[in-house]
């Protein structure tokens, strides 16, 4: 890289949006308002996050303890944290606690203050996974409410477009939406609902079964998949996705969960390399958001080995008839924000099978110097190479403008 002027335009793949109190009192049909999602400011009773496990307990009107904001959904109280939101702040001084609205950093959850903050960050256009939601939506999944579970996803989804991405984001946000992951024929219609107005990726879970729902090794999932298929609609699943980050033990301190999170990514790739569905579904792509690519080397070297060697009693012969890293190089794409180790080793993933990303606002992000993190780790590669991760994988794979802007409904 010979100056920060000629590095490319960021296009970030996994950014996060703080949803704004009034997604679902606006959006919701008037009798759900007072029982569907809504913000309740609550003192905080206890909260831990041991074994990858995260228990907040709110606390009553007039109870001691620090006060935040609280997103309240039939039996869940699920509190902002400062990790929800932690750019702006030292690393030191972010910490496992309640905050309020006002205490983030309005680029969160205001589309104005957001494309302000991916300026001074050198980046153009961004995909946002959810926040209340979770990662794929699994906070409709669990509701019992079925019905309001449906148009709580719906809202969700409209909000997305038509607000967060609308107009004043001005091609620069680009919707990521989702589905109602208790019914495939539901979400193969939300699939092609949202497609129908330009939106290119819906958010998945890394392990479904770790939702209580069935794996991608059964068929249950095919009406999803074939839409998926049908519309280019890119499959984004996230860390943490599965609701279940990976962890040792019940009483590994954060640090260690924090250091593993590719696992869940790992994992779930050899599912879907031995699943047959890249087979059954040529035009299907896969995305992993925050997994880092560092790993993925090896995992395609022994997944090869297995096909090779072991197909017969493996029990994929009959469906899966290419090598796995051959797969791979069709269909899935690995993202990450800070990992020197795979962009040494780029040659053993694929040039266009990584996109490039900042985590904003979460603790990980390496806002606001994506670029000079980007330059130090991309220094050795071409121009070309740079660009094609940077940019120009995310624009061929997401259906951006040659701008990298997202086209709109």
């Amino acid at each position: 890289m010979e100056s920060s002027e000629t590095f490319p335009k960021i296009i970030s793949v996994d950014d996060h949006t703080v949803e704004p109190p009034h997604v679902w009192r606006d959006r919701l049909p008037s009798k759900y308002r007072d029982i569907g999602p809504r913000v309740v400011r609550a003192p905080l009773k206890e909260m831990t996050f041991l074994g990858g496990k995260f228990a907040p307990v709110m606390g009553e009107k007039g109870d001691e303890g620090p006060i935040g904001d609280w997103w309240v959904y039939e039996d869940l109280h699920r509190p902002l944290t400062r990790l929800d939101t932690a750019v702006g702040y030292g690393r030191d001084e972010i910490k496992l606690e309640v905050i309020t609205y006002e205490q983030m950093r309005p680029g969160s959850f205001s589309v104005p203050d957001r494309l302000a903050d991916m300026d001074v960050n050198h980046v153009q256009s961004a995909v946002c996974f959810p926040t209340f939601p979770r990662f794929c939506g699994q906070t409709f999944t669990e509701a019992r409410d079925r019905e309001l579970g449906l148009l709580g996803v719906r809202a969700y989804n409209d909000w997305m477009v038509e607000e967060w991405c609308g107009p004043d984001a001005g091609g620069r946000l680009i919707p990521l939406t989702l589905i109602p992951l208790w019914d495939a024929e539901l979400a193969a219609a939300e699939v092609r609902r949202n497609a129908a107005r330009g939106v290119r990726a819906v958010a998945f879970s890394e392990i479904p079964p770790h939702l209580g729902l069935p794996s991608i090794h059964t068929d249950a999932w095919d009406p999803f998949l074939a839409a998926c298929d049908e519309t280019g609609t890119v499959i984004a699943m996230h860390i943490g996705s599965s609701s279940r980050m990976p962890s040792t033990s019940a009483d590994a301190p954060p640090a260690v969960g924090s250091t593993i999170t590719f696992a869940n990514c790992c994992f779930s790739m050899v599912d879907w390399l031995m699943s047959g569905k890249f087979e059954r579904f040529p035009g299907l792509k896969i995305m992993y958001a925050e997994g880092q690519i560092g790993w993925i080397p090896y995992i395609l070297e022994r997944a090869d080995v297995v096909w090779e060697e072991n197909r017969g009693w493996g029990g994929v012969a009959d469906k899966v008839h290419r090598p796995p890293s051959e797969l791979f190089a069709s269909h899935v794409h690995g993202c990450f924000f800070d990992d020197a180790f795979g962009l040494r080793n780029l040659d053993s993933i694929g040039v266009g099978n990584v996109l490039y990303e900042t985590d904003y606002p979460h603790s990980d992000s390496t806002w606001p110097k994506s670029r000079e993190v980007g330059e130090a780790q991309m220094g050795h590669l071409d121009p070309e190479v740079v660009s094609r991760i940077v940019r120009g994988n995310a624009i061929t794979l997401l259906g951006l403008s040659e701008a990298g802007l997202w086209p709109g409904p």
